[in-house]
C-alpha cells in the first residue's frame, strides 16, 4: 500500500477548536487543518440546528485587549488560532452586516469621506465606488479626521488620516496629502482591523467609536495596537469597511456570492430555512379577483391599519371561544412570545443595545424584551440608520380582552407574535419594517 506524502498528511491533519456562543456555552469541535471560517460556521449551524441564512460569523475575541473582529469567510481557522493568545477565544455569532455594504453602499460611504467624490462633486455612484474598491488597478481613498492614540501614552491627538491600498497614513501638516507630509501608520498586508469593544474603559478614548490595527504576528499586548476613534458610528463603519475592501478586494465579493450560487445545489450541511423570504413581503390588495401589489404608501398604510383591526377581531373571537370567561386574558396570549427566538426576556436596555451592535447595525434588526419601568409592558429594540431606538409596547384591555399596541391603542394585537409579524410586513409607526432578529444559540 503506498504511503501518504507529508503534504497529504498535512492536508488531512485534524485540529481541535473550542467555540463559545453568546450565552456562554461552548463546544469543542475537531476540524481539518484547511477548514475556513465559512466551513466551520456551516458545521456549527448544522450541529446547533440553527437557521442557515448565511449570516453567521466566527469572531476572534481578545477580552484582555477589549477587541474583536469577524473572520472573513475565506480565512483559515487554524491559521487565525495560531496568532491568538491563550486568553483569546472564538465566538459563534450572528453578523447581519457582514456583506450589507454590497447591498446598501450609500449607507457605508458618506461622500465627505470619499476623496474621489469630493474631487468630482459627488458624481461617483455608490456602485461605481464599490467597483473601484474591487478593482486592484484603481485607487479609491477614504479620508477624514480621527483621534489617534500616542503609543505608550494616555493622550489622544486629532489628526487628518487617509486610507489607501498602500496603507493607512496620517498627515503631519493639517490636511495636506503631499507625500512629504504623509506618515505611514500601518500597511494592510500584515495587519488586521479590529473593533474596540471597551474603548473608554481600557483606553480612555474620547468617544465610544473606537477601532484598532493589530499586527498578525507578534505579542498579543496592548502596546502592539494602533488605536483610533471616530466621531460617530457611520464614520467608524466606513473606515473599517474600506479597510476590509482594500485588503481583500474581489475575495469579499466572491464570499458574498457563494450563498447565492449554492441555493440550488445540495449541501452536506443542511438546516431549516424560512419558507418566506423577507424581500418578498409586500403590501397586497386581494379585494378584486386577482391580487395586486400596493405601490402607494398612503394606501399601504391604510391597508396595514385595516389588517391590524382584522387580526384584532379574529383574535377576539378565538379568545372568547377558547376561554371560560371573557373577562380574563387567555394565558396563551400573555406567554406565547416566550417561545420565540426574538424575545430575550428581562435583559437590560444596555444589554439589548450591545446585542444589536454585535449582530450588525443594519436596518430592521430587532429584539423584544420585558419592560423595566412598566412591568406589564414590553420594549421593542430596533436599529435604523445605524442608530438603536427603543419602542414601548403597552397592554390594553378592551371588553375584558388583553391586547398589545405600539401606538397607544390605535392598532392592537392579541399577542406579541402577531405584532411582530404585522410589522415585518408593514412598518406602521416604526421607522422601518422588522427584518432580522437578534438571536443567541446554545452550542
Amino acid at each position: 500500500m503506498p504511503s501518504c506524502s507529508p503534504q497529504c498528511c498535512l492536508l488531512h491533519a485534524v485540529e481541535v477548536i473550542k467555540i463559545y456562543s453568546e450565552d456562554g456555552t461552548s463546544k469543542v469541535v475537531e476540524i481539518l487543518s484547511d477548514m475556513t471560517a465559512r466551513d466551520l460556521c456551516q458545521l456549527l449551524v448544522y450541529k446547533s440546528h440553527c437557521v442557515n441564512d448565511n449570516s453567521w460569523s466566527l469572531v476572534e475575541h481578545h477580552p484582555h485587549l477589549g477587541i474583536e473582529r469577524c473572520l472573513e469567510d475565506h480565512e483559515s481557522v487554524v491559521q487565525a488560532q495560531s496568532m491568538m493568545g491563550s486568553e483569546s477565544k472564538f465566538l459563534f455569532r450572528k453578523n447581519y452586516a457582514k456583506y450589507e455594504f454590497f447591498k446598501n453602499p450609500v449607507n457605508y460611504f458618506p461622500e465627505h469621506m470619499v476623496a474621489s467624490c469630493q474631487q468630482s462633486n459627488g458624481s461617483i455612484s455608490p456602485s461605481q465606488l464599490l467597483q473601484n474598491f474591487l478593482n486592484a488597478s484603481s485607487c479609491p481613498e477614504i479620508q477624514g479626521f480621527l483621534y489617534v492614540k500616542d503609543l505608550g501614552k494616555k493622550s489622544w491627538k486629532k489628526l487628518f488620516v487617509c486610507l489607501r491600498r498602500s496603507g493607512l497614513y496620517c498627515s503631519t501638516k493639517g490636511t495636506s496629502k503631499e507625500p512629504r507630509h504623509l506618515q505611514l501608520i500601518a500597511d494592510l498586508e500584515d495587519n488586521n482591523i479590529f473593533l474596540l469593544v471597551t474603548c473608554r474603559k481600557l483606553y480612555s478614548s474620547p468617544t465610544d467609536y473606537g477601532f484598532c490595527i493589530k499586527p498578525n504576528r507578534g505579542r498579543n499586548e496592548a502596546k502592539e495596537l494602533k488605536l483610533f476613534c471616530s466621531e460617530d458610528e457611520q464614520s467608524r463603519t466606513c473606515w473599517m469597511t474600506a479597510y476590509r475592501l482594500l485588503k481583500y478586494g474581489m475575495l469579499l465579493y466572491q464570499n458574498y456570492g457563494i450563498p447565492q450560487q449554492k441555493k440550488t445545489l445540495h449541501s452536506n450541511f443542511t438546516a431549516p430555512v424560512r419558507s418566506v423570504s423577507e424581500n418578498s413581503l409586500v403590501a397586497m390588495d386581494f379585494s378584486g379577483q386577482t391580487g395586486r401589489v400596493i405601490e402607494n404608501p398612503v394606501e399601504a398604510q391604510s391597508a396595514a391599519m385595516e389588517e391590524g383591526h382584522a387580526w384584532r377581531k379574529r383574535s377576539s373571537r378565538l379568545n372568547l371561544l377558547g376561554s371560560q370567561s371573557p373577562l380574563h386574558a387567555s394565558p396563551l396570549n400573555t406567554a406565547i412570545h416566550k417561545t420565540q427566538s426574538w424575545f430575550h426576556g428581562s435583559i437590560s436596555r444596555e444589554e439589548s443595545q450591545r446585542l444589536v451592535k454585535q449582530q450588525g447595525l443594519v436596518d430592521g434588526l430587532f429584539l423584544l424584551r420585558d419592560g423595566h419601568s412598566n412591568p406589564k409592558a414590553f420594549v421593542l429594540t430596533l436599529c435604523h440608520n445605524q442608530k438603536i431606538k427603543h419602542f414601548q409596547i403597552l397592554p390594553h384591555d378592551e371588553n375584558g380582552q388583553l391586547f398589545f399596541s405600539l401606538d397607544d391603542g390605535s392598532t392592537k394585537f392579541s399577542d406579541l407574535i402577531q405584532l411582530v409579524e404585522f410589522h415585518q410586513l408593514n412598518k406602521g409607526v416604526l421607522p422601518c419594517k422588522l427584518k432580522h432578529h437578534c438571536i443567541r444559540v446554545s452550542l
